[in-house]
C-alpha cells in the first residue's frame, strides 16, 4: 500500500505580522495534488494542523477544504491533534468528519474507542492499522501533585512510562497480516529541531526515546519537529517536517511530504517528495549599499535583514525601500551598541532631559541630530502642555 505522511501545517501562522494564508493554501493544494497523482491509499497528518488553539474562520475553512479534498482523492484521511491544536474541538467534529471519510483524533483514546484506526487499501486490498497518539501534555500524563513534588528527572521518567503504556496498549492489536503503523505528535530524543517549534512543549521533559515504538511497526509517522529526518530506531521512525517554513529559523529546511510504500512482512520504503509552493525565507547581511546589490537576487523571498551599519534614524525605511519583502530589519550584532548595565554617571539630576537623552544615544551608538531634535520638540510640547 501507498501512504502519504505530512504534519505541522500550522495553518493561520503569521510571520512578523504578515499573513501567509495564501501561501498555506498553495502548499496544501500541492499536497492534495500529490495524493491524487500518486493514488495513495491513506494520508497520515501527524498533528499541528493549525498554529493556534483558536484558529480564525479562514484558517478553519482552509483546513476543512483540504481534508475533504484529500478524502475526495479516494484515500483514507487520518489526522491527529498536535500541541498547537485544540484537541477537544477536533473531537467535537469527529462525527461530521467520519461522514466525510475523514478520521480526526484529538485526544488519546483506547484502541476500542478510536485509538486504533483500521482501513483497507484500495490499491491492494491489504489491511492497515494505525495506532494514533495525539500530543499528550505532561500535566495530563503525570498527576499535578507529582509534578509539584517530583524532580524533573522523575517527571520525565513518568511521562516516558505513560507513553510506553499507551503505545503498548494500542499496538497490542497489531496483526501479522496487516501493515502496522504508528502516528504520534511528540519529541523523540536525538531529534533535530527545525527552528520554529514551541520550546515549552519540546524540551527535555517532553522527549522520549525511540525505543518506545514497537519493533513490529512497519512505519512510525511523527509530527512536532519541523525538520525532515529519520530517527535511529528498531523500526522506521520518521518526521516529515513542516511543508512550509514557519519562521526564519527554518529557512534552511527542505519542505517535503513523505511517500511510504509497505506491505505485510515487507520493510517500508520511503521517498521524499519536494514541496515547491510557498515563498522561501532568507537572511541577508550587509551595508545598505551591499543590500541594494543583493536585492536583485532574492526574487519574492521573505527576508530577515541584518544591517552592518550603526543605527540611525530612517535606516529601516531605507532598507525596506530597497527590499520591500523585508519583514524584519535589525542591526548586525557587530555594529550594535553594547548594553550598559549601569546608569550614566555625572549627576543626572542636574542635567536636562535633553542632555540625558543625548548621552543615552551615545551609549547606543546612535549619532543622529534628527533624533535629538525630535526628542527636543516632543519634550517641549509635553512640558508646555503640562504647564498650561
Amino acid at each position: 500500500m501507498r501512504l502519504l505522511h505530512t504534519a505541522d501545517w500550522h495553518v493561520g501562522k503569521t510571520l512578523k505580522g504578515h499573513s501567509r494564508l495564501e501561501e498555506q493554501e498553495q502548499v496544501l493544494r500541492e499536497i492534495v495534488g500529490i495524493a491524487r497523482r500518486l493514488e495513495v491509499d491513506a494520508v497520515l497528518i501527524a498533528g499541528d494542523l493549525y498554529d493556534t488553539a483558536a484558529p480564525s474562520a479562514q484558517a478553519q475553512q482552509l483546513v476543512v477544504r483540504t481534508l475533504m479534498a484529500l478524502a475526495g482523492t479516494g484515500a483514507e484521511v487520518i489526522a491527529i491533534a498536535g500541541n498547537h491544536d485544540h484537541a477537544q474541538t477536533l473531537d467535537a467534529y469527529r462525527p461530521l468528519a467520519n461522514a466525510a471519510g475523514i478520521t480526526l483524533v484529538g485526544s488519546v483514546r483506547t484502541a476500542d474507542k478510536g485509538g486504533l484506526v483500521e482501513f483497507t487499501a484500495r490499491s491492494s486490498g491489504e489491511r492497515g492499522t494505525v495506532a494514533v497518539l495525539p500530543f499528550l501534555s505532561q500535566r495530563y500524563a503525570v498527576r499535578a501533585a507529582e509534578l509539584m513534588t517530583n524532580t524533573p528527572a522523575q517527571n520525565t521518567s513518568a511521562y516516558d512510562q505513560q507513553l510506553r503504556d499507551i503505545l503498548g496498549s494500542l499496538t497490542s492489536g497489531f496483526a501479522d497480516d496487516a501493515v502496522n503503523l504508528v502516528m504520534a505528535h511528540l519529541t523523540v530524543l536525538n531529534g533535530t529541531f527545525g527552528g520554529g517549534e514551541r520550546a515549552a512543549q519540546s524540551i527535555f521533559e517532553y522527549a522520549v526515546p525511540a525505543a518506545i515504538f514497537p519493533i513490529d511497526a512497519h512505519y512510525v509517522a511523527l509530527g512536532h519537529l519541523h525538520r525532515r529526518q529519520q530517527i535511529a530506531a528498531q523500526c522506521p521512525v520518521h518526521y516529515s517536517g513542516s511543508p512550509l517554513a514557519v519562521d526564519f529559523g527554518e529557512q534552511d529546511n527542505t519542505p517535503v511530504v513523505t511517500l511510504v510504500e509497505a506491505a505485510p512482512g515487507t520493510p517500508a520504503s520511503v521517498t521524499d517528495i519536494p514541496i515547491t509552493a510557498g515563498r522561501r525565507l532568507r537572511t541577508l547581511r550587509g551595508t545598505v549599499a551591499e543590500l541594494s546589490e543583493l536585492g536583485e537576487t532574492v526574487g519574492d523571498d521573505f527576508l530577515r535583514v541584518w544591517v552592518k551599519e550603526p543605527a540611525r534614524a530612517g535606516l529601516r525605511e531605507e532598507v525596506t525601500a530597497l527590499l520591500p519583502n523585508a519583514l524584519e530589519v535589525r542591526i548586525d550584532p557587530e555594529f550594535a551598541a553594547p548594553v550598559e548595565s549601569s546608569r550614566p554617571s555625572g549627576g543626572g539630576a542636574e542635567r536636562s532631559p535633553i542632555d540625558l537623552f543625548k548621552e543615552y544615544l551615545g551609549t547606543r551608538s546612535v549619532a543622529d541630530q534628527r533624533v535629538e531634535e525630535l526628542f527636543r520638540r516632543l519634550h517641549e510640547r509635553v512640558t508646555e502642555s503640562g504647564s498650561g
